[in-house]
């Protein structure tokens, strides 16, 4: 019904398929993190940046971490690169067709490529973002004005931060990338909050910066004591 629905219809059953996620970003985000908690993450695996992209691992924590696009950790073709379940024909998630084997020739679904793509460029889907918020600021709940921008409720810096000392794990961690997480806020209260942000980060790197500097100085003064 969908692909009926276009004004070109698609002409291959694939092309109505990855249409109908690319038009549904959000059901696409349930979906693929839902998927994802059926996976959970390989084990010995740990969220980290790579500094190759031939490792698969992101590149910065901006990124969402994806256990399955790791060479180490890829369950190869038929399996979903974000999720790590089985895809089959057209990029489905499930076998509505009893095959009852995976599909070789494919390593994505459907609604996974549609979620890595809110993942990553959220800027990008701020039209299904404002219907959510039936155009109201997230931040002050005034009107959205043209300007709008799409936030992060919680800063991905703080998420990477914060991640292994709150023992939030994969797939949970994917919250903070997808929908629940994301908010439309007009560009006023985006600059206000940024500010916010970056004073927090700049205590934060002073805090450290002051103590590596006390444990030097400890450590010189008993190198001193000891001669």
């Amino acid at each position: 019904m969908h692909a009926l629905a276009r004004p070109f219809i698609p002409p291959t059953p694939r092309r109505a398929v990855e249409s109908y996620w690319r038009q549904h970003p959000v059901r696409a985000d349930q979906l693929a993190r839902a998927l994802a908690a059926l996976s959970s993450a390989p084990e010995g695996w740990v969220w980290r940046s790579g500094s190759r992209k031939s490792s698969g691992a992101p590149l910065s924590f901006r990124a969402p971490p994806a256990p399955f696009r790791e060479k180490t950790h890829a369950r190869g073709p038929g399996y979903c690169c974000v999720c790590g379940q089985p895809v089959f024909r057209l990029g489905w998630h499930r076998d509505l067709w009893g095959d009852a084997h995976p599909n070789r020739n494919a390593t994505w679904h459907g609604c996974c490529v549609a979620a890595w793509k809110l993942w990553t460029a959220p800027s990008d889907h701020v039209r299904h973002l404002r219907r959510l918020q039936n155009h109201r600021c997230a931040a002050t709940g005034a009107r959205l004005g043209k300007d709008a921008e799409v936030d992060h409720r919680v800063p991905l810096f703080r998420v990477w931060r914060d991640a292994e000392g709150a023992g939030r794990t994969w797939p949970a961690l994917l919250t903070y990338w997808g929908v629940p997480n994301l908010q439309v806020i007009n560009r006023s209260a985006h600059v206000e909050k940024c500010g916010v942000e970056s004073a927090a980060r700049a205590r934060l790197r002073q805090a450290a910066a002051t103590e590596r500097n006390a444990g030097g100085l400890a450590a010189t003064r008993a190198l001193r004591d000891s001669c």
